[in-house]
């Protein structure tokens, strides 16, 4: 398999870009947006209904089983590209990109779903260029309850659920009712950052948050480069015309040497950054991982018993991580045991598997030994039994 970045559009690629052209085309024509952005509400609702909800874009990177359209960023990177061209007000970069890629990684099917529907705009609670893998602001989870300070958070505004990160590692889901938004003056007046304040808020923990958060930010960088790309095509296509239309000494100025030249390397630089862009869209869905989950039933002595896994696999690496549960002995004595796998090409290395290990040893198992490809038993009918049978 080749390892050089597809660069290039796909037909279906093609037709999404002019679909959504179409529309921002009715709603967000450039003297529109620059008076919302005047306002008191910089958000255009009436175009993030079409573009959630109508063409169901909210959901664009949402597996299909959860509500959404289950596609990659390289037609995520292709509707970013025509929103930083009309610089569209909308939170599809804050909300159906980088909260979502959280919730991905969370495994929160319930807030993905209403996602998925339009129902919901979700933000998470860091800076845009705070660096994925880099330190991170932090609130304290005390008693139940989330307290502290972030800024500079992007469309908090309009969001209606909050990605918080906490101090114990967790990353909550908290209603926008339950805290306090300040909004400040932005550069882009088209995506507006504010002050998110909790005191004593109420959040629901989703998951870990240092993995979340790195492939959200991630994520949000790789696709941000397709949103500044559309702005920067629109911008030379504007220029090009204006310097064909305006006239100097009786001719174009647009034909003037200088200028001719000036224009050939904004070409270049255009074309740079689209190779760019397309290149880290393209690098996001090689590195694609997900949340695993795997169940699976044995009979042992008349009796049916359950084992069951969660995760995450990188299917670009073919690594992944799950967490797995046996159920309690035959006795009734034990409870269930998380083991620890992590799955790699042709091994499992498994920790607190139980079968007299030390829980603090990893046991390596060589899959492709299995005969039946059971990476939990190594094929032994009885799961009590595994240790000795692997």
């Amino acid at each position: 398999m080749s390892t050089q970045p597809d660069l290039l559009y796909t037909e279906e690629e093609e037709a999404l870009r002019a679909a959504v052209r179409d529309l921002l085309a009715d709603h967000c024509d450039a003297p529109g947006v620059i008076a919302r952005t005047e306002s008191g509400a910089p958000h255009d609702t009436a175009a993030w209904k079409a573009l959630a909800g109508t063409m169901g874009l909210a959901g664009l990177l949402i597996p299909e089983e959860l509500g959404g359209q289950g596609a990659t960023h390289r037609e995520a990177a292709v509707v970013l590209e025509e929103l930083g061209r009309a610089v569209a007000p909308v939170p599809y970069l804050t909300s159906a990109v980088v909260a979502t890629e959280a919730l991905l990684e969370c495994g929160d099917d319930e807030l993905l779903g209403r996602l998925a529907s339009a129902t919901t705009v979700a933000a998470l609670a860091l800076p845009l260029n705070t660096a994925a893998g880099g330190a991170y602001r932090v609130v304290r989870h005390e008693g139940g309850a989330l307290h502290g300070e972030l800024t500079g958070i992007a469309d908090a505004a309009i969001a209606d659920v909050l990605l918080v990160p906490a101090d114990d590692g967790g990353l909550y889901a908290v209603d926008a009712d339950a805290v306090t938004v300040t909004p400040h003056p932005s550069l882009d007046l088209t995506r507006p950052v504010a002050t998110v304040t909790l005191d004593g808020a109420p959040g629901r923990l989703l998951g870990d948050a240092e993995p979340a958060v790195r492939r959200a930010l991630s994520a949000g960088a790789g696709l941000l480069a397709s949103e500044q790309l559309g702005l920067a095509d629109w911008t030379l296509t504007e220029t090009v015309r204006y310097l064909k239309e305006r006239k100097q000494f009786n001719r174009p100025v647009g034909g003037f040497q200088a200028l001719k030249h000036r224009l050939a390397q904004l070409w270049l630089e255009v074309v740079n950054l689209r190779a760019a862009a397309r290149a880290a869209a393209d690098a996001l869905v090689g590195a694609r991982s997900s949340r695993a989950r795997t169940s699976m039933e044995m009979a042992t002595g008349g009796t049916r018993v359950t084992i069951r896994g969660e995760g995450v696999y990188d299917f670009a690496r073919q690594l992944g991580r799950l967490k797995v549960r046996l159920p309690q002995d035959p006795a009734g004595t034990g409870g269930q045991r998380p083991i620890t796998e992590l799955l790699a090409p042709g091994a499992l290395f498994m920790k607190n598997r139980g079968a007299g290990v030390p829980a603090d040893k990893w046991v390596r198992v060589e899959t492709r030994s299995l005969t039946d490809g059971n990476l939990v038993t190594g094929g032994a009918t009885d799961p009590f039994a595994a240790g000795d049978e692997i």
